[in-house]
C-alpha cells in the first residue's frame, strides 16, 4: 500500500532523483511546477525504490494520477495507484499522458484504457534557434515588434541566475503586474501569484534560471525557468506589461538567446484552454505540440 504525502520543499531532491530518469519533455515532470502548483491541485507523492508516484485533484476536484515515474514493471506501478485509488468515490484516471506515455501503457495493458484528447494541457515546444532568430515570413511581426521596442526604449536585458538582488526585485514588479490585472475574471490568476512568489523566494534552492528587461532602469518583463530534460528548458513565468509595445516578444526572445541556447527545445507549457493564450502560443508555430491525454478505464 502507497503512504501519500504533500509535497514539501525539502522533497527536491529525492523527487529530482526520479524525475531525472525520464526524457518525456512534459511539463508536468518538475518539481517546481508540482511543488509550486500544489496548492491548487493538491499535489501528494509517495515513492517506492522503483516508481514515484503523484495524486493531484483535477480541475472538478476529482482524484488523478500522473504515470508513474521510474523503472520496473509498470503495470505493478499501475496496480499500486489503482489500489490507492479505491478510497476515493470517483472514476480511476491518469492525466497529463503523451503519446509516448501511452505507448508505455500499452505495451503492458493492452487494450484496458479509454484516452482522451486533453487539448489545454498539451505543451508548446519550439526549438531554440526559432526563438532567439524569429526567422522566415512567419516570425516576420515578431521581429517587427521588437525592433519597434529596441526604436522606442531605453532597455537592457538582465540576469536573474545568481542575482538575488534582482530576483528581490521582481517580487516588486509582480505586485504591480497583479495590480494592473486585478479586475480580470480568471480565478487562476490567484494560484499564478501564489505561484510565482514561491518560485521566486526559493528561486536558487528550486534551480531555476531567469531574465528580465529594463526600460528606463525599471522592470518592464522577467521570465522563470528552469531545465526539464537535458535537452530541454520549461518557462514557468512570464510576466510583461502590455502597455510597453514589444515587452512580452523581447523578453520571450532575450531570455532563450542569453540563458537557454545550449539547450534543443523549449518548452513553453499549456493554454489552458484560454484562447488568447492559445492565440499567442501559436503564433510563434510550435514545432511540436505535445498532445496530453487523459486515461480511464474501458
Amino acid at each position: 500500500m502507497l503512504t501519500f504525502r504533500s509535497l514539501e520543499l525539502k522533497d527536491k531532491d529525492i523527487i529530482n532523483s526520479y524525475l531525472r530518469q525520464q526524457n518525456y519533455r512534459a511539463s508536468d515532470l518538475c518539481f517546481a511546477n508540482l511543488y509550486c502548483w500544489g496548492r491548487k491541485f493538491d499535489t501528494q507523492f509517495a515513492t517506492t525504490p522503483d516508481w514515484l508516484f503523484i495524486r493531484f485533484k483535477d480541475n472538478n476536484g476529482r482524484n488523478s494520477y500522473l504515470k508513474p515515474v521510474g523503472t520496473g514493471d509498470l503495470k505493478v506501478a499501475i496496480a499500486l495507484i489503482q489500489e490507492d485509488h479505491l478510497s476515493f468515490n470517483s472514476p480511476f484516471q491518469m492525466r497529463g499522458l503523451t503519446k509516448e506515455m501511452i505507448a508505455g501503457i500499452e505495451a503492458v495493458m493492452p487494450g484496458r484504457f479509454d484516452y482522451k484528447l486533453n487539448r489545454s494541457v498539451s505543451d508548446y515546444i519550439y526549438t531554440t534557434e526559432k526563438l532567439i532568430g524569429l526567422k522566415g515570413k512567419k516570425l516576420q511581426s515578431k521581429r517587427n515588434h521588437i525592433n519597434r521596442f529596441k526604436r522606442e526604449n531605453n532597455w537592457k536585458y538582465h540576469t536573474l541566475t545568481g542575482n538575488p538582488s534582482m530576483v528581490k526585485e521582481c517580487k516588486n514588479m509582480l505586485e504591480q503586474w497583479m495590480e494592473v490585472h486585478k479586475e480580470e475574471k480568471d480565478p487562476s490568476l490567484v494560484y499564478d501569484d501564489y505561484a510565482t512568489t514561491l518560485m521566486l523566494d526559493n528561486f536558487e534552492y528550486l534551480n531555476l534560471i531567469g531574465g528580465l528587461i529594463c526600460v528606463d532602469n525599471e522592470i518592464a518583463a522577467f521570465t522563470i525557468a528552469e531545465q526539464l530534460t537535458l535537452d530541454t528548458i520549461v518557462v514557468h513565468v512570464e510576466k510583461a506589461f502590455t502597455d510597453i509595445h514589444g515587452a512580452y516578444t523581447i523578453i520571450n526572445q532575450q531570455f532563450v538567446e542569453n540563458e537557454a541556447s545550449q539547450f534543443l527545445y523549449v518548452n513553453r507549457e499549456e493554454d489552458m484552454g484560454m484562447e488568447n493564450l492559445r492565440r499567442a502560443k501559436l503564433s510563434y508555430h510550435p514545432d511540436i505540440l505535445l498532445e496530453k491525454y487523459n486515461a480511464r478505464f474501458k
